[in-house]
């Protein structure tokens, strides 16, 4: 059974951070809180728990839509090609924040992703997940628990999400009630703005 640990978003603490890190450092998987809905990740560079993650959400690994958490923008150049000046002053503006961007990817991605021509990029505002990626010292791969079929308590009650994920999971962490609206996703990837879906981000400043 997963643990369940709980983390304040005001001053996470230090222990329990380290804790998380380490289970992710040895291939766990953890589900976590994040600005918008909870979700499901695993450390970016562990090619069998990123297997788990796509198993658990039914899909093939190399098709798999997984959106990559970083800390800040400087982590960006590690997976994007280079974006012009006006990209840029886009993702400046709306991050950290509810969004998800579509970039163009480099040559980095790992191998199971080498294939994709673009990627998720997500910096929520919220402390716990973006201090667990700073302490990993690389993103954290991510989808949602979100499911259209679930009752809405599932996706949003951290004690609820712990009884359905436990066994799944390796540790849930309680960082408060969650959202049910997902991230607003913005494609950016051909120098136009597309909204790809509406979610928790405003529109209005595109």
């Amino acid at each position: 059974m997963a643990e369940l640990i709980k983390i304040y978003e005001e001053n996470p603490n230090e222990r329990e951070l380290e804790k998380v890190v380490e289970i992710l450092k040895k291939g766990g998987l953890i589900i976590y809180p994040t600005d918008t809905v909870y979700g499901l990740g695993c450390d970016i560079t562990n090619m069998k728990a990123m297997e788990k993650v796509a198993k658990i959400k039914g899909v093939k690994l190399d098709k798999a839509n997984f959106s990559f958490i970083c800390y800040d923008l400087s982590n960006l150049s590690d997976y994007i090609k280079q974006i012009d000046t006006a990209t840029y002053k886009i993702l400046k503006k709306h991050l950290p924040g509810p969004y998800t961007f579509v970039l163009p990817s480099n040559n980095n991605l790992p191998k199971a992703f080498k294939n994709k021509k673009t990627v998720g990029i997500r910096i929520p505002d919220n402390n716990i997940i973006r201090e667990l990626v700073k302490k990993l010292g690389n993103p954290i791969v991510s989808t949602s628990i979100y499911d259209e079929d679930d009752l809405l308590e599932y996706t949003t009650d951290p004690e609820l999400i712990y009884e359905k994920w436990g066994n799944i999971v390796d540790v849930v962490i309680d960082g408060g009630y969650g959202d049910n609206n997902p991230s607003t996703v913005v494609d950016l990837s051909d120098n136009e703005i597309t909204i790809l879906r509406e979610g928790k981000g405003s529109l209005e400043n595109f």
